[in-house]
């Protein structure tokens, strides 16, 4: 079934600034509370009674070319993944959209046999010429499987890539032409079941088989991965390690994922538990420059008194061996009120080094301290254009939502686990979940994107966080991770305790 819609003809909001001069030495603009148009871009069709309709959450995108893929959960079932994976695709830059659902998934569409899906991760195989969705069918075992288009639109049923209990998969092709392994595709995940050991797998053929499941060197584990390809085939992992003294991991491969390498420590965590009972977690963004240069982004209070708050905070390389230390983008003061979560980074590939271009999008309460009737929630965005160095304010897309308006699942009220940002032919385009009232027991939280790209304005001020040093002695506000996977079904074991293995689906 797929879905044709329009996008908004028009350009962006060229808001005339305002120009007041603060103590703190920083520039509020009118653009920077101005919200771009939204274009719905799919909507929740499915009528099966274990979903709770109509709901669409966690996005993952990829450009290429003039095609924009998206793909998401729809039909929230609270108790894991969605009634389907539905897809909605832009051939012609983001101005229009087709939507519909992934074939052969789950038993409510189009012969599918699991009983839901989750975690859709989208890249593209320019050797092969194939789009691929990476998913997770949800039954007895969660497996990964891979579904394969031609155009984005027209889909294949999935192969099946590990029969291994999976969470929080990832994909990504080698689309360099000069690398010497210009076509392989690494599809990646973690076993709640084996205590988050991290499996690789590689395809060679366009996703149409998959070697088998290959652990790091040092049998690393880990959850939220997100692999990334060098220009010169080096394929680079930035993941949570949940081993050694955990935080940002990262591992890699330079033999087309023959092996993989051990996990190094590149940086820590503090984070911000969000209030109101939303689903939130510091799962790292990850994207990479046109020169190799890879850029991890994740929510952390570090910068914040008393960690009351999350700042987004980023680390890059410009070889995945030496790494920056933890910076805050300056979405705003650190003195401000604003708790910021779920990332979606967007580089794009055409730029590189000082001057390539950044855009992310997040999730944001503008009031820290808040509860499941006060808290307001939104999607911003803001835009560098010097790899990094200098950011504009945050704008607000989307919001203010009600949490109320948002449904369950068993680690709280659900927008996404993670979004994304794309840029399409030079232009950033985010999509996110945005949730409207209620109409009685029926939500109304759809995926949308914007009418036009996410760019600045090439006179509007820009902001350094340099020299901001981290709160001495920060640390969590909360304790550590409880569950082996984000959907609250694999404990861990307090110390010297066997593992509680039995799966719950």
């Amino acid at each position: 079934m797929n879905q044709a819609f329009p996008g908004f003809p028009g350009g962006r909001n060229n808001s005339v600034l305002l120009m007041v001069m603060l103590a703190l030495g920083f520039m509020l603009t009118m653009s920077a509370q101005a919200q771009l148009p939204l274009v719905k871009i799919s909507t929740d069709t499915f009528t099966n009674p274990s979903s709770q309709h109509a709901t669409e959450v966690e996005p993952d995108t990829f450009a290429f070319g003039s095609t924009l893929v998206s793909a998401f959960q729809v039909g929230r079932v609270v108790n894991g993944g969605g009634a389907d994976i539905g897809f909605s695709t832009s051939t012609d830059g983001g101005t229009t959209w087709t939507a519909g659902y992934l074939p052969g998934l789950t038993v409510n569409f189009a012969g599918g046999s699991a009983s839901a899906a989750s975690d859709a991760s989208v890249a593209y195989d320019a050797a092969h010429g194939q789009w691929l969705i990476s998913t997770l069918p949800i039954s007895n075992n969660d497996v990964v499987a891979t579904s394969r288009s031609m155009d984005g639109i027209n889909w294949e049923n999935p192969v099946v890539v590990s029969n291994i209990n999976a969470d929080k998969n990832w994909i990504v092709c080698d689309n360099t032409v000069t690398s010497p392994f210009y076509g392989h595709c690494y599809s990646e995940w973690d076993s709640p079941a084996g205590g988050d050991i991290i499996e690789m797998s590689t395809s060679t053929d366009g996703g149409l088989s998959w070697g088998p499941a290959r652990e790091t060197a040092d049998h690393a584990a880990g959850i939220g991965g997100q692999p990334l390809v060098r220009p010169d085939g080096t394929v680079v992992v930035p993941i949570i390690g949940l081993s050694g003294s955990g935080g940002i991991g990262v591992f890699t491969s330079t033999n087309g994922g023959t092996s993989w390498s051990k996990m190094v420590s590149v940086a820590n965590i503090t984070d911000h538990g969000e209030a109101g009972g939303i689903r939130s977690g510091p799962l790292p963004s990850a994207e990479i420059d046109g020169a190799g240069k890879v850029y991890v982004v994740w929510s952390d209070c570090r910068f914040r008194s008393g960690c009351s708050s999350n700042d987004i905070v980023m680390i890059t390389s410009a070889d995945a061996v030496k790494w920056t230390k933890p910076a805050r983008i300056p979405i705003d003061p650190a003195s401000s009120t604003v708790d910021h979560f779920i990332t979606g980074l967007g580089v794009d590939p055409a730029t590189s080094g000082s001057t390539a271009h950044l855009t992310l999008t997040y999730y944001f309460y503008p009031v820290s301290n808040c509860n499941f009737s006060t808290c307001k929630l939104g999607v911003g965005f803001v835009d560098s254009q010097d790899g990094g160095k200098t950011w504009t304010r945050g704008k607000k897309l989307a919001g203010p939502m009600r949490l109320s308006w948002l449904p369950d699942s068993q680690n709280g009220l659900m927008v996404a686990d993670y979004i994304s940002t794309s840029y399409v032919e030079g232009k950033p385009f985010a999509v996110f979940a945005v949730a409207k009232a209620k109409s009685g027991s029926i939500f109304d939280e759809a995926m949308y994107t914007t009418s036009a790209p996410l760019l600045a304005s090439n006179n509007e001020p820009r902001f350094s966080s340099k020299g901001e040093k981290p709160i001495p002695g920060a640390k969590s506000d909360h304790g550590p991770m409880k569950f082996y996977d984000l959907d609250h079904e694999y404990p861990i074991p307090p110390p010297n305790k066997s593992a509680n293995r039995s799966a719950k689906k």
